[in-house]
């Protein structure tokens, strides 16, 4: 499928895909959106539970921005962090070089970031002080841990074009992956989703969406 490059409305880039009229990351701004559901609402609300170690699970690994925006909050917050993203059709290194996301983001000349597509897949590598990551080239449906996150980046294309990723087998697995009062966060407010993610077990509520998007989901494990 033809993918390009487009900037989003806060300057960051994302990718799209032409074919499906969709983006990898909101046109409203990529950052802003990673930000908001990702790190506000699933980073810093599983931080509440005073752990000494987050250990995180991405559906759709994508570009890496939700990865590397969290490499940075570990950092800055001192919590170690066991990150691993899962993704079946990774992205070329010319669209990694495109992105801007270190620009905007990081004071730091010898940015981290390129080094999150570069490291090898299926192997955990000790990226910053407080940062882990494990690559996986995956289907989502063949996820086959238990118990072993506290939280969830659900980030997988929208039910729109890919409604095969927002079912209730996916979201079963996604249950079972998490541990005791794990957290799922996505971006998506779907009717459909929120009752899909309650039939798989989740206590679901609606927060206050990203820019441009109204509200989002968030499922917690009880």
């Amino acid at each position: 499928m033809k993918r390009k490059i487009i900037t989003t409305a806060d300057g960051s880039k994302t990718i799209y895909i032409v074919e499906w009229n969709e983006q990898y990351h909101s046109v409203h701004g990529a950052i802003q959106e990673a930000k908001h559901v990702f790190i506000k609402h699933g980073l810093y609300e599983i931080i509440q539970n005073e752990l000494n170690e987050i250990s995180i699970l991405e559906i759709g690994f994508g570009t890496g921005l939700n990865a590397y925006m969290t490499c940075l909050e570990a950092e800055k917050l001192k919590v170690d962090i066991d990150y691993v993203g899962v993704e079946a059709y990774p992205i070329s290194s010319k669209e990694v070089s495109a992105l801007n996301y270190a620009e905007l983001l990081s004071k730091e000349k010898d940015s981290v970031f390129k080094k999150f597509h570069e490291v090898s897949w299926e192997e955990k590598h000790r990226l910053k002080s407080y940062f882990s990551l494990t690559k996986r080239k995956q289907f989502f449906k063949d996820i086959q841990d238990i118990n072993q996150y506290n939280l969830i980046y659900f980030d997988a294309f929208a039910p729109k074009v890919q409604p095969e990723l927002w079912t209730e087998h996916i979201f079963k697995i996604m249950f079972k992956v998490l541990k005791s009062k794990g957290i799922l966060v996505t971006y998506s407010a779907k009717g459909s989703v929120l009752r899909t993610m309650q039939n798989a077990g989740f206590s679901v509520e609606r927060l206050e969406g990203p820019p441009g998007k109204r509200e989002m989901l968030r499922g917690i494990k009880h």
